[in-house]
This record gives structure tokens, sequence and C-alpha cells, in this order.
């Protein structure tokens, strides 16, 4: 069972944040910029839309069967945006 625990990610950078997860008790400690926005350039260059995350950079040792269930609890929890710096 994965459980979000904390993330210090502000906007406008949502993505750049710490991120630690549990899973079945076990503290995840997740590397720096690991949260890719689904996000974007709105088509007329007027600003960003959000989109829901991927984790893109995983800690050694997380289970792979958790994996999904981390990306459901990290949208969850985890207010969606786009600053569009990295488009």
């Amino acid at each position: 069972m994965v459980k979000f625990v904390s993330y210090d990610g502000k906007y406008p950078n949502l993505c750049s944040g710490k991120l630690v997860l549990s899973v079945d008790g076990v503290i995840f400690n997740f590397p720096d910029y690991c949260l890719s926005s689904g996000g974007g350039i709105n088509p007329n260059y007027e600003g960003a839309y959000d989109g829901e995350w991927s984790i893109i950079d995983w800690p050694e040792g997380f289970p792979e069967n958790a994996k999904n269930e981390a990306t459901t609890v990290v949208n969850g929890n985890i207010q969606h945006g786009c600053c569009g710096g990295c488009i």
C-alpha cells in the first residue's frame, strides 16, 4: 500500500519539489525533479495548461508492483500544474 508522506514543490515550479512516499511502511525519498507534468503550452502561447503527473525518476529499491499506485497517489495529492519552463 502506497501512502503520500510529503511534497514541497510550490507554484510555479511544482515539478521541482522533494517527494516522499511510503510503501508498506517503508519510506522512499525520491530524487530531485522526479515529476513531469502532462501539461504544456497553450496553442496561442498565452500561458500553460495543467496535466497529470508522471514519475520519471524512481528511488533505488522502489517496488515495481507499486509504481502504478504511486502515480495515482501523487496525482491525488499534488496540485497539477505546468509553468512551461521545460517545454
